[in-house]
């Protein structure tokens, strides 16, 4: 299964670190484009100094481990598109042209179902995503999980209990299922 992940999936790092850590498991193969991977350090530039260049050392990590995950496109094809919102355009236009099976997102409104199947694509949003997949592998995403939370704690010095980590992460059913409630 090929997804495309939207910028706003990838900015976030537990969300980002869950999802990439989960693909390195195989359960699925992630998408991107230029554009994505700058809107990501752009974003990140707001958190301060040196927020968009460490933004762009993950991005050179993240290029590094998928070489293949970068998409892109002749111009005529975002051209003959629509969305509600035409700065979505792009992230459309790689999924088509990635042949995507689904964008991942949390822009649910920016990208109407009807309007994706069209093209043969579907959304979801990354905590339905990670959820499906833990019932699928629950051991591997458990393990990615216990992973993420350790650099979580370590990074922040602070003791983080997984199920709130994972809903401070906009993974709230995720953190359900991997806290065993």
């Amino acid at each position: 299964m090929k997804l495309l992940l939207d910028t706003c999936v990838l900015f976030p790092t537990v969300m980002r670190e869950m999802l990439l850590g989960t693909a390195a498991t195989g359960a699925f193969t992630p998408l991107w484009s230029a554009r994505i991977l700058e809107e990501w350090a752009r974003a990140a530039a707001k958190l301060g100094p040196g927020g968009e260049a460490q933004a762009r050392g993950e991005i050179a990590l993240v290029r590094a481990a998928w070489p293949g995950a970068e998409i892109t496109w002749k111009p005529s094809l975002e051209a003959r598109l629509w969305l509600p919102d035409p700065a979505d355009l792009h992230v459309l236009a790689a999924a088509i042209a990635g042949s995507a099976d689904r964008i991942v997102t949390l822009n649910a409104k920016d990208f109407p179902r009807n309007i994706l199947g069209e093209e043969g694509l579907d959304r979801i949003d990354p905590d339905s995503l990670l959820r499906g997949i833990w019932e699928e592998d629950p051991q591997g995403v458990a393990a990615v999980a216990d992973a993420v939370w350790h650099e979580a704690e370590r990074l922040s010095g602070q003791d983080w209990p997984m199920r709130k980590l994972m809903k401070k992460a906009r993974l709230p059913k995720l953190g359900k299922a991997l806290a065993g409630a």
